[in-house]
């Protein structure tokens, strides 16, 4: 008597779902929501639509998993950043050169946020993980700035999300607008020779503003 197959293994079905979400992240972030095709993703993965469709329930859906795992990326990376042995002021220019180097190396995740951006945030605003996750963001930025008052190093007048804007406005752009930027102005904005110019200015900037008196 022949065996019914089951449902795929944990392990099997783990590593499905996550070689969709690589590919999905690289066609959402190529061609924007609009213009992914499913077809075009399962075709680049050892899977089918079919199987695209159980694992997430649909395009939107899909898309909605990628953006989730993207922010998440950051996010978690955020939370283990080890600072509590850090002063204040160290332990702000670790976190905004974590920032740094993350956005650079996931272009993938500056082009999701920018195609969100266009549709006005209208499949984030529907995630509760994401809302959470980014909640969560400020908590390692927080107790920072906690500690930099405490100390008196710090003015007391700034918020968590004020900083959070401040670090990821300078990392966003200088990734978003390359090549604009390059045409514009002659300077490519992610040259290796000007990376670690660009690090450091980025940390006396946030210092700077946060022991202003």
């Amino acid at each position: 008597m022949q065996s019914v197959p089951g449902p795929p293994r944990q392990r099997d079905a783990e590593r499905t779902r996550a070689e969709i979400l690589d590919v999905a992240t690289k066609e959402f972030a190529d061609r924007g929501y609009a213009g992914a095709r499913v077809n075009e993703i399962a075709a680049k993965t050892s899977t089918t639509k079919r199987m695209i469709y159980y694992y997430f329930g649909g395009k939107e859906q899909l898309y909605v998993a990628v953006l989730e795992r993207s922010y998440g990326r950051i996010r978690g990376l955020e939370q283990r950043l080890d600072v509590e042995h850090l002063d204040p002021v160290d332990a702000i220019r670790a976190l905004a050169g974590l920032t740094f180097d993350h956005h650079e190396a996931h272009p993938d995740f500056i082009r999701l946020v920018s195609i969100e951006n266009i549709h006005r945030a209208e499949h984030i605003a529907r995630s509760e993980r994401l809302s959470n996750l980014n909640t969560r963001a400020l908590d390692v930025l927080g107790r920072i700035l906690a500690r930099g008052r405490e100390a008196g190093v710090f003015r007391d007048d700034v918020e968590a999300l004020d900083v959070h804007q401040v670090i990821s406005g300078f990392c966003i752009y200088r990734t978003a607008n390359r090549y604009t930027w390059r045409a514009l102005f002659g300077r490519d904005m992610l040259d290796p020779e000007r990376r670690d110019q660009q690090r450091r200015m980025l940390g006396d900037l946030v210092v700077a503003y946060l022991t202003a008196r």
